[in-house]
């Protein structure tokens, strides 16, 4: 296959290598000079400069060039550069199927990817999403990884998955493209609780009482939205979730890391040098939540440290001294 990866941030760069393992693949970059850069250095020098690009990936800050001729583009942006690049994508003329790796709801409008792409894209275009528990240093590295493609259009999922599978980065086919969205959303704001958590050194047990109820909100949230309990206990779901709240190469984690040191937000997000999805999601989530009449305290409990500076010893015993109830409550 001819593939176009837009976007040449960390993620983006990972794939594109990893999937260059077998198929021709054109990395895009918005920024012409680094695309100049990367394709001179064979390289990503700002993301990933330990990985070196193979023969069959080339680089451009050319949008038409990139997706001319692809038979599949692979959005890795922002959740806030969803829209833009479908907007692009469209005024191209671009008849290719999409896969989009974008994390989050969008910011003021809380809709999901998929809600995006329906208002920007014709319903006869393939389009699904790529999710998992997936660190982009490793998946340059070649170390071993599994993810997911999710598309309502299920025939369409199992053929990307064939297709692009490799040997170091399996790839499973999902249908419940709500759930896998919703899975890679909200597995952010926890994760920023998570680290909150490690950051003041309350102990294994509560963490692992955080990561259980914070997985409890996520599948909650999935079935209300339309999505798959069952998802939850997947790679998008639990897997994502393990990994994005434990590993010490998580943006998320490190944000709350950092709110446990009595750091500013903006601070953190100025230093950070990547993109926390988790702060913008926290908020839309926890709107849409509170919409739907649904019980989501710990994602609540990272919008008060985010937005309203709540002392974070507060928020605890907010939290611990809830009502007992039984575990299987919705609530």
């Amino acid at each position: 296959m001819k593939l176009a990866v837009l976007g040449a941030g960390s993620w983006g760069t990972a794939l594109a290598i990893r999937f260059a393992d077998r198929h021709q693949v054109t990395l895009w970059s918005r920024d012409i000079n680094q695309a100049q850069e990367m394709q001179d250095l064979r390289a990503n020098p700002r993301y990933l400069s330990d990985a070196v690009f193979p023969a069959s990936l080339s680089v451009t800050g050319d949008l038409a060039c990139a997706v001319q001729d692809a038979e599949l583009v692979l959005i890795v942006t922002p959740m806030s550069g969803l829209r833009a690049s479908l907007k692009a994508l469209h005024n191209l003329n671009c008849k290719a199927a999409i896969l989009w790796a974008c994390k989050g709801l969008e910011a003021g409008t809380m809709l999901l990817p998929h809600q995006v792409a329906k208002e920007e894209m014709a319903d006869a275009v393939p389009r699904g999403m790529l999710s998992g528990p997936s660190f982009a240093q490793e998946v340059a590295q070649g170390l071993p990884a599994a993810v997911t493609i999710a598309a309502s259009d299920a025939q369409f999922a199992r053929h990307t998955v064939k297709e692009l599978n490799t040997s170091v980065l399996r790839l499973y086919a999902s249908d419940d493209l709500i759930g896998v969205e919703i899975g890679a959303a909200v597995k952010n704001v926890i994760a920023i609780a998570a680290g909150v958590c490690d950051g003041l050194s309350l102990g294994l047990n509560a963490r692992a009482a955080l990561l259980t109820r914070g997985l409890a909100e996520m599948a909650r949230f999935a079935a209300a939205l339309g999505g798959k309990t069952e998802t939850m206990m997947g790679l998008a779901g639990i897997g994502d979730l393990m990994l994005t709240a434990t590993g010490d190469l998580s943006r998320n984690r490190r944000v709350g890391l950092l709110l446990a040191q009595g750091l500013n937000l903006d601070d953190i997000l100025k230093n950070l040098g990547h993109v926390a999805e988790g702060v913008p999601t926290a908020r839309e989530v926890l709107r849409q939540a509170n919409e739907l009449g649904i019980e989501m305290p710990i994602t609540a409990a990272v919008c008060k440290m985010l937005f309203e500076h709540m002392p974070v010893q507060d928020i605890l015993s907010e939290l611990m001294g809830r009502s007992p109830k039984m575990e299987s409550e919705r609530n």
